[in-house]
Parts: C-alpha cells; structure tokens; sequence
C-alpha cells in the first residue's frame, strides 16, 4: 500500500531523530554505576521536524475530562479513542475482573440508545467499534466517516453518562465474560501459565489477579458493585479523550463540550498502593494440564514504564527476540533446537511490571535445559552487551515500530493515548527517538545485570498430562 504525504514525513522525521552511533561516540558517554542514573528525559532534545507534525490540540472540559485533537485530513476518516485509566490494577479481591465486565457492558443500552443500538447506530453511519482491558486501562475506540463525528460524540457521551446497569444485563454479560475465560484460561495452556505466573510474580500488588477475573468473583459481583465502579471510574475526570483524522479543531471541539460538558464530575480515583515486597530469591511453580508437550513461563520483575530502564528493557527484549536473526530464534529454535518457538513479553505498566519468556517445546524437550539457555543468554548480555549490529537493530526495529503505529489515524490517537497513561503526556512520543538512540551498550549490560538476574527470576513449568489423566 502506498504510504500517505504524512507516513512519509513523519518517516523522515524520525530517521533524523535517531541518527546511527559509532563506538567512539558511545564510548564517550559517562554511564553511571547503576540504570537508574541515565540521563533524565528532559534533557534529551525533541526533534524539531516530530513538533511540527504533531499538530495536537488540547483541552481540558470543566468536569476534568482532557481532550486531544489532531487533524489530518490524509483520507476523509476519524478513529476516536477514549481512554479511562481503570483497570484490575483499580479492583479489589471480591471484584476481581469488573472492568473486563464494564468492557462488555458498555455496549449494552444507555439512557437514549437501548440494547444494540450503539453498534447498529454506529454501523449504520459505516463505523465500526471496539474496546479492549488490560491492567492499567480500559480504551474505547471507533472508526467511522468524517461526517459521522457527531453521531459517534452522541453515542459516547450518553454511555458515559447513562449507562444502564440492570440486573438482566449484568447476568447476560456475565455468563458471556465465564464463557470467554472458559476459552482464553481454563482450557488454554498459555492462559494457564500466564495465569499462574501472575499470581507467584506478585504476593501483594493488584497485578496479582488475571484481568478477566477469577471464576467466583465474576459469579458474586453484584449490581451494587457496578454503580459503584461506574460512578468512581467511568466519569469525565477519570478519562481522555483522543480525534485523529479528518476535522475541524474548533468544531470538533464545540461538538465535544456539547455533548461531554455537561457529564457530572465523578468522585476522586482512589489511589493504587504499590505495597509490593522485594523479592528474597528465585520462585517456581508447576502446572499440570492435558498438553501435547511442555512449555515454560520465565519472568523478571521490571520497573514501571515512566523509568528510563523500561526502553533499555525494551531494546534487550527486540534483540533476543523480534525476527529470524534474535538470538533466542537463531539459538534456541533454530541452532539447538531445544524449543519450538521463543519470544519475549515486555509491556509497559503504571507500576513495576514483568519482563516474560514464553518457550514452546517438543513432546521430547527438556524445559531444564531451556530454562538454562533462556538465564544464560541473559547472564551473557549483562557480561558482554549486545553485538554492534545487534544494539543498532534493536534501535531500528523499534524506530520502524513507532512509524507504523503513527502511520494511521487509529494507531496515532491510541499511540499518544497509551503515551499519556504511561508516560505522563503524549509529548513523550517525541523523545521517544532520541531516547532509544541513546541508550549504550554499558547501559544494556548495567540493565540486565539489575533485573535479569537468576535470583529474580520466577519459573512456571507445564506438565503435560494425557487426556485420560486429565479427566481423572
């Protein structure tokens, strides 16, 4: 597909920003002793090419919700995305998997458009919806013709305002919620894992839990429960809300007081505590379930996604793992042939989160010896670093990956809206360039040595039973 003037300018931008370094130029860098000493944020420059093209206006309504428009009028499209920061990070045991819920729920009737009518109105005007949960936030977003932005507002807006929470649909939307993590866990190896792999990872932060909930929880949550949750989280002030696409600034904003303005200001979010403990060794677990062959769960825990060691993390993770070249494919499937597959799980949360290694084996693999390599490879990037070509690979993979999610109306307003959650503002996507082609070898090996060391890790294991022992 033919890449629009924007893609393109925006291609250039970036390939300025992150010019190649040479060995002597990282050589002159001073690293500190340890990670958390790089150079602060701030003082990284913003490309003067990435200001002018994000051209995003701001505003903030009087009930507290933040909006953000950027037009581009490249195709006669708009997504808008709108983001609450409410996730199982907010739950609580008793009410584990909520969001999820409210995910479901919120397209199912409001005070002027009933049940179904969110998506018929929406496909209607030649849009399409869709929302999705994870620990840290709940998005809302829709594509849709130019022309049918006030439609979409109306439609947002009355949910926001009026959901309806009755008992029949909370029942409905419950046994779908109990069918889907029938699907995606109990009866999924890699749901199991990951599950169980949470749950040993975390003894006191609400990461702990599974975002879809655990079974009983799902069961008891009550009406009660979800008029509380909806007031507290689902308000103005507890959202953003982000327009990419073909519009007027002034008039989309007009639009936007006329039907956001007047939503009632909800109470103060209650603060998430981090009361998680340091970790005093190495932890394991196993789990048995019917499987063709074994795999394995290898994680460390990482710092939050604001800390600057989250993008060294971020470099070590598209080395050991993105494309036919990473180590871990070159070595681990290819070379020795120990696994089926490998790859890495490295997401940015509000709080500390967890750097994964998910393995795939033969029937006949041993995990002892994968697990082996996996600790390792890692001991050997904390000794040597990355090769040259290595390090500079990783940096351009991830600058391809920050041009692909600009490149679309949809993938710019979730891009900046995941910027602002994580980051503390959308401008952040600017240093973004400059911050990865900083980043050193000594900061690499200084990184891995922090947080991927073998008394840190946390191990889940599949057993693999047969079909018979199963069922027993």
């Amino acid at each position: 597909m033919k890449s629009s003037p924007f893609a393109r300018a925006v291609l250039a931008a970036l390939c300025v920003a992150l010019p190649a370094r040479s060995r002597a130029q990282e050589g002159a860098i001073d690293v500190k002793a340890t990670p958390q000493k790089a150079k602060p944020a701030a003082e990284l420059p913003v490309d003067p090419a990435l200001s002018q093209l994000f051209n995003v206006h701001e505003a903030t309504l009087p009930n507290g919700m933040r909006v953000r428009l950027w037009p581009n009028d490249a195709v006669p499209t708009v997504s808008l995305h709108l983001f609450y920061r409410v996730g199982s990070r907010n739950e609580r045991p008793g009410i584990t998997g909520i969001s999820h819920l409210f995910e479901h729920m919120m397209f199912n009737g409001s005070k002027k458009f009933g049940p179904g009518q969110f998506d018929k109105t929406l496909e209607s005007a030649g849009g399409s919806s869709n929302a999705y949960t994870s620990t840290d936030l709940t998005v809302y977003h829709e594509e849709f013709a130019a022309e049918a932005l006030e439609t979409v507002l109306d439609l947002e807006s009355d949910r926001m305002r009026a959901l309806a929470l009755s008992d029949r649909m909370l029942g409905s939307e419950r046994e779908v919620v109990k069918e889907e993590r029938r699907l995606r866990v109990d009866n999924d190896v890699m749901g199991l894992l990951d599950e169980e792999l949470q749950s040993l990872a975390y003894k006191a932060h609400p990461y702990r839990w599974p975002v879809i909930g655990w079974m009983e929880d799902i069961n008891n949550i009550r009406r009660e429960d979800c008029e509380q949750y909806f007031r507290t989280f689902y308000a103005p002030n507890n959202a953003v809300l982000y327009l990419s696409g073909a519009f007027e600034p002034k008039k989309a904003l007009a639009l936007i007081k006329k039907y956001f303005g007047t939503i009632k200001k909800g109470p103060p979010v209650p603060a998430v505590v981090d009361a998680e403990p340091e970790a005093l060794g190495a932890r394991r677990a196993e789990v048995a379930h019917p499987a063709q062959a074994p795999s394995l769960m290898v994680a460390w825990r990482g710092p939050a996604a604001s800390n600057e060691d989250t993008l060294v993390l971020d470099v070590i993770q598209f080395a050991v793992s993105v494309g036919e070249g990473s180590r871990f494919i070159r070595d681990l499937v290819y070379g020795r042939e120990l696994a089926l597959s490998v790859g890495v799980d490295w997401s940015w949360r509000i709080d500390p989160g967890l750097f994964v290694t998910v393995a795939q084996l033969k029937p006949d693999g041993k995990v002892a010896d994968v697990e082996a390599a996996i600790q390792a490879e890692f001991e050997r990037i904390a000794k040597d670093g990355l090769t040259e070509r290595e390090l500079q690979k990783a940096k351009n993979n991830l600058r391809a990956q920050q041009l692909r999610e600009l490149s679309t109306n949809g993938g710019r307003a979730h891009a900046l809206g995941s910027y602002e959650v994580f980051l503390g503002g959308w401008r952040e996507a600017l240093k973004l360039p400059a911050r990865y082609a900083a980043i050193t070898n000594d900061e690499v090996k200084a990184v891995a040595r922090t947080y991927l060391a073998a008394d840190r890790r946390v191990t889940v294991t599949l057993k693999p039973l047969s079909t018979e022992e199963g069922a027993e």
